[in-house]
């Protein structure tokens, strides 16, 4: 990875949750050492990618961060376009949908949508980065990506957020095998102790994985009724959002949906 690559790595540890991180838990965080961490976020806030504030100096995201944000929602308001869909998504499952995007090799998360017939749910927060190997999301995105991006994950190291977290490679490479057949991509615990979600992939003009819709819900409330509904209902939604915003799925892609979904009838093959 390039300095200015590493450089901006960084603030993906910023998070709604943690807005404020000092030097110490950024080179926790990171697992770089201090000295590379204060040089680096030093070059970051030259840019006005971060600011320090309060009496610890502890850094914050600055507002060229804010500005470009502001640019990219002006130029391509994907998120508006994605909104709609995932309120019909949620609406016609019951329970949480969001949308991610890849931003090189990072996937975040762009918006959602709750549910409101359920007092528990799964919830999200803006912006938060979602692990490739261990989110639904992400092995939907896996499964459609270039094979030198899935060679770069796997062969990485793998952290386990959960005692469920899959990191054998072997593993995962059956799974997005399973996920090309199906078109769904699944996670039981991965990322996040009793959350159970589905995803399928966006795809671009060019027919590459762009990023995932998922439904995520706890894992008490999770039947065969209901994820087979989900099912369903993601693949539908995910080729209804790709054709929205100007994408193409592969010709390789499952389009086995049922006519409607939500009221809406699915991208055409």
């Amino acid at each position: 990875m390039g300095t200015t690559a590493k450089a901006l790595s960084l603030l993906n540890y910023f998070t709604r949750s943690r807005p404020l991180v000092g030097l110490s838990d950024m080179a926790r965080l990171s697992g770089l050492n201090k000295a590379t961490v204060y040089r680096l976020m030093g070059e970051l806030a030259e840019a006005g990618f971060v600011e320090q504030v309060g009496t610890g100096r502890e850094y914050r995201l600055g507002p060229a961060v804010m500005r470009l944000a502001a640019l990219r929602e002006h130029a391509v308001p994907m998120r508006d376009v994605a909104a709609e869909v995932l309120r019909d998504l949620s609406d016609a499952t019951q329970e949480t949908a969001h949308f991610s995007l890849m931003q090189g090799r990072t996937l975040s998360t762009v918006t959602y949508a709750y549910s409101p017939v359920h007092g528990t749910r799964v919830t999200m927060e803006d912006a938060d980065v979602l692990m490739l190997h261990a989110t639904s999301s992400g092995l939907a995105v896996l499964a459609y990506s270039a094979p030198d991006l899935v060679g770069a994950v796997l062969e990485g190291p793998l952290e386990a957020r959960t005692d469920q977290t899959i990191t054998d490679p072997a593993h995962i490479r059956r799974m997005l095998d399973e996920i090309r057949r199906d078109g769904v991509a699944e996670s039981v615990s991965g990322f996040e102790n009793d959350v159970h979600s589905h995803a399928a992939p966006i795809f671009d003009a060019e027919s590459r994985a762009m990023g995932a819709i998922a439904v995520a819900a706890p894992t008490a409330r999770m039947d065969a009724a209901l994820a087979a509904r989900i099912r369903v209902a993601v693949k539908a939604q995910a080729l209804r959002l790709t054709r929205m915003l100007g994408g193409l799925p592969p010709p390789d892609y499952p389009r086995n949906t049922p006519d409607t979904v939500a009221g809406h009838a699915p991208a055409p093959a």
